[in-house]
């Protein structure tokens, strides 16, 4: 239900704009495919921390094979990604994962997102880079 009520950026220009015209607020992106049961259920997540985190994130989702242009560029190979940006620079987030550029695994706990958003605006706000995610995820996946 959540991929049906939140945004969609439908080509590579609204996810541009969508990027480009926040000065003031996170830019979360969620690119993946709406059909994957993966994307639907961050997309609840997404969805249930939107209106908690509206005055300082946004929340889009973008559809990998509607919008094939960023593929390449952020290397979206999983099923799903989350994907933050400040005032048009890509966000990082170290997650003790290895891979700092997106969140490519579903959180369970609509909390834990409205943690990692937080951290992350605090630090862009900073003028930081890169910032450390509030919990390590480096063992919660065995790769």
């Amino acid at each position: 239900m959540g991929s049906i009520l939140l945004p969609h950026l439908h080509t590579g220009w609204h996810v541009d704009q969508a990027i480009l015209s926040e000065e003031d607020r996170l830019v979360v992106i969620r690119f993946g495919r709406d059909s994957d049961p993966e994307c639907m259920r961050m997309d609840e997540i997404l969805y249930g921390v939107a209106e908690k985190v509206r005055n300082f994130a946004v929340i889009y989702l973008c559809d990998i094979d509607e919008v094939p242009a960023f593929n390449q560029i952020y290397e979206l190979y999983d099923p799903m990604a989350v994907m933050f940006f400040y005032r048009n620079k890509h966000m990082l987030c170290d997650f003790g994962t290895g891979n700092n550029n997106k969140l490519n695994w579903v959180l369970d706990d609509k909390q834990e997102m409205i943690d990692i958003l937080e951290v992350i605006y605090r630090g862009a706000r900073k003028g930081k880079g890169l910032v450390v995610s509030p919990k390590d995820y480096s063992t919660k996946h065995k790769y």
